[in-house]
């Protein structure tokens, strides 16, 4: 049998390479555990930025309906020049209605007039021809 010459490992050498094997796994597992606990609570902020944003739209969006439900007041100029533009505008609305009222009603005379004609054109061939069929006997 041959005989060689294994080098053995001294007990305590070996216990020592094991115990520096475990710290290394230890500190990974712990170095991996931060970084998750670091991550939820990464989570947690932006869940609570996103929740004071939509706070702080809410807030925005009452403000803006508050303050277009508020009248505001006019100074005593722009008040008088909006009354003059509300005058006006009457105005020209009535002018309108009433040039409208006045095209329909010339037009509806003119369409009147028009077969007026025609029935004044065709009575006459008709009195036209009623003269050639007494001729004619």
């Amino acid at each position: 049998m041959p005989n060689f010459n294994i080098p053995t490992i001294p007990n305590q050498i070996f216990i020592l390479i094991l115990v520096l094997i475990v710290c290394i796994v230890i500190i990974i597992v712990v170095v991996q555990w931060r970084k998750v606990a670091q991550s939820k609570n990464d989570i947690l902020m932006l869940e609570k930025e996103i929740e004071l944003k939509k706070m702080a739209m809410v807030e925005k969006d009452l403000e803006s309906k508050r303050l277009m439900d508020t009248p505001i007041p006019l100074p005593k100029e722009q008040q008088d020049s909006l009354s003059a533009i509300r005058k006006s505008t009457t105005q020209v609305r009535s002018e309108v209605g009433f040039l409208h009222s006045e095209i329909n009603e010339r037009l509806a005379r003119l369409e009147a007039q028009t077969e007026q004609r025609k029935l004044e054109k065709m009575l006459k061939e008709i009195e036209a021809k009623e003269e050639k069929l007494r001729r004619s006997k």
